[in-house]
């Protein structure tokens, strides 16, 4: 039962019956998702809150029946517990975003055990976008769902009239309209917070941040685990970086944070873009067309 005692039965796929609040408290969103966890009644809060949000929501109770679900039902956001029986939330993850459920950007939120940080750190290795810890607030979680899911869609924050489409760097393309980051001409497989972290970083060349400003102003988080930034920070330079050991474009500045460095070469024009110059280092481009793009920003420095 809901802590606010209102609750109305709906069904609830491979659960038998969902109990759902009776009236919403948020506005409607046309949305999907999965709820993964193996204990019935948190299962059923957490889905009856996310279900008063206005989201259409399904169930797992385990981590094989979770990416069969995410594989045929193409859910647009996972709320994947960390401690499932036999394949466990980091290996769910793991797998999601190595493709075996065939949709390795779906956002995912973990549920992980209070003062586990190595259980936490587990799960963003491995590409969780958020996590919330137990036991938690459904109305923290239902904000969070719908943060990650906002900035899944369309970046952490719109682009403003007449800002550059595009931004290059050296053989890195991040196309804000496109919602698509690309390296040396191959598309990269970021996740929305991966995205809006590089995103918010080359918008700001040369600017350094601490872990504290870019939970902030990427996560929108006003406090929380800052070893979740370091985290993104480490998984965004495998991706990027040409020496992830040796990084040259999201460098460490000790004691203060991390810095987007734009390297010199990085001003040539692409075909089928319109370029000028901004910053140093960078070439702005304005696409024909396409979707657009946003990152947060990186940790104190801790992590080289």
């Amino acid at each position: 039962m809901s802590p606010d005692g209102c609750l109305t039965s709906r069904p609830g796929p491979g659960h038998g019956t969902v109990e759902a609040p009776c009236r919403p408290y948020s506005r409607h969103v046309q949305a999907r998702v999965l709820v993964v966890d193996d204990d019935a009644t948190v299962a059923e809060v957490v889905a009856g809150y996310l279900a008063r949000a206005g989201y259409e929501v399904e169930q797992a109770a385990d981590g094989p029946e979770a990416l069969r679900r995410v594989r045929e039902r193409q859910p647009d956001l996972v709320v994947l517990d960390l401690m499932l029986p036999g394949l466990d939330g980091v290996e769910v993850c793991r797998r999601i975003r190595g493709g075996e459920a065939a949709r390795p950007d779906v956002p995912v939120v973990m549920l992980t055990a209070m003062g586990e940080e190595d259980d936490r750190i587990s799960g963003l290795e491995v590409g969780a976008d958020d996590y919330v810890t137990k036991p938690f607030s459904p109305r923290e979680l239902v904000l969070r769902v719908e943060s990650v899911l906002r900035r899944a869609g369309s970046g952490a924050a719109p682009r403003p009239d007449g800002a550059p489409g595009a931004l290059r760097a050296g053989d890195l393309l991040v196309d804000l309209d496109a919602h698509r980051v690309t390296r040396a001409g191959r598309t990269l497989a970021l996740t929305a917070r991966e995205y809006d972290l590089l995103t918010f970083l080359v918008q700001n060349p040369g600017v350094a941040f601490s872990r504290e400003d870019l939970m902030h102003r990427v996560w929108g988080w006003s406090y929380g685990d800052l070893s979740t930034v370091t985290v993104h920070i480490r998984r965004l330079r495998e991706k990027v970086e040409a020496d992830a050991a040796d990084p040259r474009l999201v460098v460490t500045v000790w004691g203060v944070g991390y810095r987007f460095d734009a390297p010199a070469e990085g001003t040539e024009r692409v075909a089928q873009h319109a370029t000028r110059p901004v910053a140093a280092g960078f070439a702005v481009e304005e696409p024909t067309a396409g979707p657009r793009t946003e990152a947060p920003a990186g940790p104190t420095g801790g992590d080289s």
